[in-house]
């Protein structure tokens, strides 16, 4: 495979300097992003089967194809990773097919019941309504015990542990143990999904840059906030945002705070793996001086219709999941993404995970963060390029 990753070092270079590329570097970095993704998951995709001319043929397609057709085919190539990585987590978590069997009528045991957690009480937690759901029952694993089958089934898995990176504010930092190959989704960015609608419903909001260094921003404006997730828990729980309060105000009437009224925002109940390996996003660090990112951010639209994968995708959208009219935040639109098999709209899930841009193997994972706020930008922060 060397001299097909050589083939996609020189390809990207290409399409770098190419008219097309830095214009829409320049004006629509969404654009410039989807163009290498498309390069790198497609890369990943090839396999160890690969041949020298499917790679020539990705590099062509590439400059040639559509942002809708990159777009398409960067869904495809990272929801084929995450179908795998949750074929993993039910091969490490679920129980065998004869001892489901002997507990299909069986109510959930004392200890799968789910406990109160930070991200329920984040969108509202309902404990009467976790009462009347029985959590399915899994193995009695340990999450690191989970990590290590991961690492073991697919190649790599994450770790927490003390930065690299040399400021005083780097803190914890995400580390990638084993080897994920370039274009490999090697996690998701956990919480609470907040639609630009629902912005005021943020814990700490106006001030919320300041208080929370875990919030990230997609390209159509989707907020999440993964500080209720923290550092993930030891079981499968319900999670319930059902009687969330509606603030009074809206955003010109009242600069000052969130006053809660008894009017609420619906939701439903989502059930989720908290010893999800890969739901760590949030730890990984921006680069110091010096230093390359070797992960980039896709905005993965999870197909909610996907139900059997739903627990292992580390996020809950606070609100009724109505649409919200995102033009006023860019000029460009996610495609919202479609079935194969028809043109009808699919449910998804508006979530963020990160992709390697290069192999990685045993070492800290870098994202730039493309800081941009000049008012609030920290000491320690060095633009990656001039454009970010």
């Amino acid at each position: 495979m060397a001299f097909l990753f050589h083939k996609f070092q020189e390809g990207v270079k290409i399409l770098a300097k190419s008219p097309t590329f830095a214009r829409e570097s320049k004006l629509l970095q969404f654009e410039a992003d989807i163009n290498l993704l498309f390069l790198y998951t497609s890369y990943n995709r090839l396999g160890r089967n690969a041949e020298e001319a499917d790679a020539e043929e990705i590099i062509d397609m590439a400059n040639k194809a559509s942002l809708d057709d990159q777009q398409k085919q960067v869904h495809e190539n990272v929801h084929s990773q995450v179908t795998n990585f949750c074929r993993y987590m039910d091969d490490i978590l679920l129980l065998d097919q004869k001892v489901k069997g002997n507990q299909a009528t069986s109510p959930a045991t004392p200890h799968s019941s789910p406990r109160s957690s930070d991200l329920g009480l984040a969108v509202g937690g309902n404990s009467l309504a976790q009462d009347h759901i029985a959590v399915p029952e899994t193995k009695t694993l340990h999450r690191t015990e989970v990590s290590q089958r991961l690492k073991d089934l697919m190649g790599y898995t994450l770790e927490v542990k003390p930065s690299q990176i040399p400021h005083e504010d780097a803190g914890k930092g995400l580390f990638l143990q084993g080897e994920a190959n370039i274009g490999s989704v090697i996690a998701f960015y956990p919480g609470v999904v907040y639609p630009p609608a629902y912005y005021r419903y943020i814990p700490g909001y106006r001030r919320v840059d300041a208080q929370n260094s875990h919030l990230i921003t997609r390209y159509d404006g989707t907020m999440i906030n993964s500080q209720p997730w923290g550092a993930g828990g030891e079981s499968r729980e319900i999670l319930d945002w059902t009687s969330s309060p509606e603030p009074k105000h809206t955003m010109q009437a009242d600069e000052k705070g969130s006053d809660l009224d008894e009017t609420h925002v619906g939701g439903n109940l989502e059930m989720l793996e908290r010893r999800n390996p890969l739901a760590f996003a949030h730890f990984a660090n921006h680069p110091a001086k010096g230093m390359v990112p070797n992960v980039m951010i896709y905005p993965y639209d999870f197909p909610l219709l996907e139900k059997d994968m739903r627990p292992y995708i580390p996020n809950v959208s606070f609100g009724n999941g109505e649409e919200t009219d995102t033009s006023k935040f860019g000029s460009f639109r996610l495609k919202t993404w479609k079935s194969n098999n028809n043109e009808s709209k699919v449910p998804v899930l508006k979530t963020l995970v990160l992709v390697a841009t290069r192999a990685i193997c045993d070492e800290e994972v870098l994202l730039n963060y493309r800081l941009s706020n000049s008012e609030h930008i920290p000491s320690w922060y060095t633009p990656v390029d001039k454009e970010d």
